[in-house]
């Protein structure tokens, strides 16, 4: 049965040339414009609908009608539920494992099983798997209200787990932990726990975690990430603050920089882990457990140990990780594409070792501490290597079960092995451990997989030379055979130094049996090619993101794989900025362009309650330079009056914590003042945030949308709205 479904799934769209798409036969709502100027450093700039952001009755209601009209005009596109139906069919005939985490020789793991819609959490033991939280249940409970489980932390022997739930897409996780022999909750819930961040005592009687501030009913929207504490929690009374920068005594002093406690293996020492914002590097301090881990004093408060620094932010560390006897370190100071550093706990790092060197031909990416020594994984160009650096100092290369893309490495530090997940674009993940008693790798039989046949793909590894000369990473998935222009989907992100490296996605696979390429472009701002990459799209040099972008689309075309007409292009969150600026500075390159939750008014992203954290990433309005730069990526006021853009295609959440749903609604507003403008819809989810833990028939509903507005706005026949049926 599954054969004969996934034969009728691939039934592809022939090449196509463009022709003109057809327009809605009915106009959006169009919103009020109430201007409003400021001055930056004798530089006046216009908001027109800065009464957006305060989210009153009017916006909301204006939001929801544009979301209502959006609707109307992609569910008239014919084809679009036949390929929704085979997709969701498909992507639902197996399952997906997410985070996956090793404690006292059990493994936890998020999996959602094959016809699920959610994510539940799993237990791997003794070769048998069972689930701890079934979470269609829990959503059941909460009347239907979306519900996920955003992270998951194991205590160091296995026996409980804490994980933090939220629901609609907010991502305010409350924690509770669970008895992980019988299921059954056993402490919690406890509030404003989004970031987790949870360390576990070495006797599992308590666990140090993040927590946010309590606000009060003044409180601005960009309070909502200062002021994080450190705290305790003994899972009996209330958890108790340590530190952060409303608490005397402590290292930490600013409001936007908070502090992680981890226990090292042990439980003797503890690694205070400072991080500002969305800043990839730490500040690290060496501290003792029995300083904190005593009785409560008599004010309420644990006991306050002393740290005594390690490194500061100018080291360049970016992770670390531990057994009992070394802390490990990956580092890019003085080593672009990062090195790992060696010490021992509770060590000088004027005594740190090079264990790993920096090369020019590889990539360093993460590192993982177990019983029997480190494991580092690299990357040379799109593929991953694994290496295995021993207790004595050994160094050997493991030659991985699959060639693709290391997804994530997973150790405990008190058992030898790691546990590798692997993919490529057109090669579902599969779980391996390796066991360095007998050198081998076994799969772990987590992962159920989809019935494809991957010689039906091409996937092509090309370069784009960008304005400067630099040469930009680009990977097309497209059908087996010649090239020929086809409608296409272009995506890049570029920011944080993320990499956007192979991944699988069944989604893509669809898009390609339906008649869309798809296409990813590696701009500078994100990780590929280490620190240097990210540092060359970031801040003053932030318009090399999308000039990188440029520069694929242009060779994307110039090689035959699509034309201007065909060809749509898309970024998320950051990615925002990748995209819209790329349509508002070459709006003749492209036929539409999807902004999915994105960050286009990055002017106003300080008010947002992510804007403070995000001001090491992107600059701060509060200087000149970075008011520059952030007016530079800013969408919003690159809309000029009387220009013909793309078609637009704006996503936002109701419940989005980091970028708020008014930041889509302005560009929205400010596109459709343009009396003659292209399509511009402005898709809203009620009950959905920033997409972590969106279940799958809502992610597959947006890809269907998607997919739809790529095909219309390319001008293939069938794909074109159809006219609403007159009033009766």
């Amino acid at each position: 049965m599954r054969h004969v479904f996934f034969v009728a799934l691939l039934l592809g769209v022939a090449p196509v040339e463009a022709a003109k798409p057809v327009a809605p036969a009915s106009k959006p709502p169009l919103a009020v414009a109430r201007p409003v100027t400021e001055d930056y450093f004798g530089t006046k700039v216009t908001d027109r609908y800065r009464y957006m952001e305060s989210r009153d009755p009017e916006t909301i209601a204006w939001m929801k009608a544009q979301g209502a009209w959006s609707r109307s005009v992609l569910d008239r596109i014919a084809p679009k539920q036949a390929f929704l139906d085979k997709m969701a069919a498909f992507t639902g005939s197996f399952g997906a494992i997410g985070e996956v985490k090793q404690a006292g020789n059990k493994l936890f793991f998020l999996e959602r099983e094959p016809g699920a819609d959610v994510f539940s959490l799993g237990i791997l033991e003794n070769g048998r798997k069972r689930r701890l939280i079934d979470t269609a249940a829990l959503v059941k409970a909460n009347g239907g209200t979306p519900t996920a489980i955003d992270w998951m932390a194991p205590s160091r022997d296995g026996s409980k787990i804490a994980v933090g739930i939220s629901t609609g897409g907010s991502e305010d996780s409350a924690m509770t932990v669970i008895d992980t022999a019988t299921g059954k909750t056993i402490a919690g819930p406890v509030d404003r726990a989004q970031f987790g961040g949870v360390s576990w005592r070495a006797d599992g009687a308590g666990l140090y975690f993040v927590r946010l501030q309590k606000r009060g009913p003044d409180a601005k929207p960009s309070d909502k990430y200062r002021n994080v504490s450190a705290e305790y929690w003994d899972l009996k009374g209330q958890p108790q603050p340590i530190l952060g920068a409303a608490i005397p005594g402590g290292p930490i002093t600013d409001i936007d920089e908070g502090g992680q406690i981890n226990v090292l293996p042990g439980g003797g020492k503890l690694l205070l882990q400072g991080f500002a914002g969305v800043t990839n590097e730490s500040r690290l301090w060496w501290g003792d457990a029995a300083d904190v881990n005593g009785p409560a004093a008599a004010d309420g408060t644990a006991g306050k140990p002393g740290w005594t620094p390690l490194l500061g932010y100018a080291d360049g560390v970016t992770k670390f990780d531990s057994n009992r006897d070394t802390l490990f370190l990956l580092s890019h100071a003085n080593a672009p594409r990062f090195k790992v550093l060696a010490l021992p706990v509770g060590g000088n790092f004027k005594d740190a070792r090079t264990i790993v060197s920096a090369r020019d031909d590889q990539l360093v990416e993460s590192i993982a501490a177990a019983a029997d020594g480190l494991y580092v994984a690299t990357r040379t160009g799109l593929y991953s290597g694994l290496l295995r650096i021993g207790n004595d100092g050994k160094q050997q290369v493991l030659k991985l079960p699959v060639r693709g893309s290391i997804q994530s490495i997973t150790t405990d530090s008190d058992q030898p092995g790691v546990v590798v997940a692997i993919a490529s674009w057109a090669t579902p993940p599969a779980h391996f451990r390796f066991d360095p008693a007998t050198g081998r790798f076994s799969d772990l039989g987590l992962d159920s997989q989809p019935p494809i046949d991957a010689a039906r793909y091409a996937v092509t590894e090309l370069e784009a030379v960008a304005k400067d000369g630099t040469k930009v990473p680009l990977t097309v998935i497209g059908p087996a055979g010649p090239i020929q222009p086809r409608p296409m989907l272009l995506d890049a992100y570029g920011a944080y130094g993320s990499p956007a490296f192979p991944y699988f996605s069944a989604r893509i696979l669809s898009y390609v049996d339906a008649g869309v390429s798809r296409a990813d472009c590696a701009v500078r701002g994100g990780g590929e090619l280490g620190e240097a990459w990210r540092l060359g799209g970031k801040g003053p040099t932030k318009p090399n993101s999308w000039r990188d972008y440029i520069a694929c689309a242009e060779t994307l075309i110039a090689k035959g794989y699509t034309t201007p007409e065909l060809l749509s292009i898309s970024g998320t969150s950051a990615g925002g900025i990748t995209v819209g600026r790329a349509a508002t500075e070459r709006p003749d390159l492209f036929a539409g362009a999807i902004a999915r939750v994105g960050d286009v008014n990055t002017l106003r992203a300080e008010t947002m309650p992510a804007g403070p954290a995000n001001v090491p990433e992107f600059g701060t309005v509060k200087d000149p330079q970075g008011f520059k730069d952030l007016l530079a990526m800013d969408v919003v006021q690159h809309v000029e009056d009387g220009r013909t853009y793309p078609a637009f295609l704006i996503t936002a959440g109701l419940n989005d914590p980091r970028v708020e749903p008014w930041t889509g609604a302005k560009l929205a507003a400010r596109l459709q003042e343009n009396p003659d403008h292209r399509p511009v819809l402005y898709r809203l989810e009620e009950q959905a945030g920033h997409g972590l833990g969106t279940n799958k028939s809502t992610r597959d509903a947006e890809e269907a949308d998607i997919a739809a507005f790529v095909l219309w706005r390319a001008g293939v026949p069938e794909w074109q709205p159809k006219p609403s049926s007159p009033k009766p």
